[in-house]
């Protein structure tokens, strides 16, 4: 119990991603430990006994729940999902469904997550296209892109949806007060754009949302705004040229400052500062990237995460069931829709 309440429950797909099922149990009992929620591990359930023994896990609140099936990450969703009934991907989602956990982390197959989600739990009403939400690391700290990876082929309203509920996310789950709004674009002038960026920029502007405009590629990582709008191609590209560059820069400097005693004995007083750079531009900092739209809370987590990053994405589950996540966004496509009534604008 905490605080008298009932103990938030996280279910985990263990068997999803890269270096399931160990790295994924590690980091689960590692959350389960540190944050007080029950965990509930989801897949073979033999398997999974014998990983919890070799994770040690102690006085954790952990549970198995039994899902023989798995889907692996090459395997197309629609029909993994058909043939594969017990599949621990819907079996997790099927215990948010039933009331069973209050969310639940994958870093499994994303496009069988986010089907999974879709077809369990529906769509929050008035939302068209869910989307995935990532935080980037910016000069002013950070930012929410989204959507990174849902939705390839977008209208205009989809990406005013993308702005509401990011918006919702940045202020109830980051912190961000009044977040700022911004339309990725090829230039910062109202007429830059496609014409779907161009009709959701006049969307924004009534929307009631702190819109600051258009905002270039070079201004994402500079923090221009705290919530960066665009469909799902772009705003995949995004984060992935992100994360190469990142990686990129750091392999450079490793050998770069290699090179010599002085060179050597500098880097050695800097080591501090370069660490905690590091773990700004370290996506397992932030564990993973919430569904938006869906009717519960669904953590996608990056393929290669390990037990870091499962942590991190149990830390995040818990955070957006206790902020109300996906009540606050109920709330606010509503008010959306009243103003678009009161207003005279259609939101299409």
């Amino acid at each position: 119990m905490e605080d008298g309440r009932p103990t938030l429950r996280v279910a985990v797909d263990a068997m999803g991603g890269d270096h399931a099922p160990r790295e994924i149990v590690a980091g689960a009992v590692r959350g389960a430990l540190d944050l007080g929620v029950e965990v509930i591990l989801v897949g073979p359930a033999r398997r999974l006994r014998e990983e919890l023994r070799a994770a040690e896990a102690g006085s954790a609140s952990v549970r198995i729940e039994d899902a023989p099936e798995v889907i692996e990450m090459a395997e197309a969703p629609a029909m993994a999902l058909r043939r594969k009934r017990r599949a621990s991907i819907l079996v997790a989602v099927d215990l948010v469904r039933r009331g069973e956990a209050d969310a639940m982390v994958s870093a499994g197959n994303t496009g069988a997550a986010m089907a999974a989600a879709l077809l369990t739990l529906g769509r929050i009403e008035g939302i068209d296209r869910p989307a995935i939400a990532a935080v980037l690391p910016t000069l002013r700290g950070q930012a929410i892109m989204v959507d990174v990876g849902a939705n390839v082929d977008c209208r205009p309203k989809h990406l005013l949806h993308f702005a509401v509920m990011g918006s919702v996310y940045a202020a109830r789950v980051l912190g961000v007060p009044d977040p700022r709004v911004g339309l990725l674009s090829n230039g910062a002038e109202e007429t830059k754009g496609n014409e779907v960026v161009i009709r959701a920029a006049e969307l924004l502007r009534h929307s009631g949302l702190r819109f600051i405009g258009n905002v270039e590629g070079r201004e994402v990582f500079t923090g221009q705004a705290d919530v960066v709008v665009c469909d799902g191609f772009v705003g995949n590209v995004v984060l992935k040229f992100g994360e190469g560059l990142a990686l990129g820069i750091f392999t450079l400097l490793r050998e770069e400052l290699s090179r010599g005693f002085l060179v050597r004995l500098g880097v050695a007083l800097a080591t501090p500062r370069l660490r905690a750079l590091a773990r700004r531009l370290d996506y397992t900092e932030y564990g993973g990237a919430p569904l938006l739209g869906v009717n519960g809370i669904c953590i996608i987590s990056h393929g290669s995460s390990k037990a870091k990053a499962i942590r991190n994405a149990v830390a995040l589950a818990a955070e957006s069931v206790r902020s109300r996540m996906v009540e606050a966004i109920r709330a606010d496509v509503g008010r959306l829709a009243e103003l678009a009534v009161s207003q005279g604008f259609s939101a299409e």
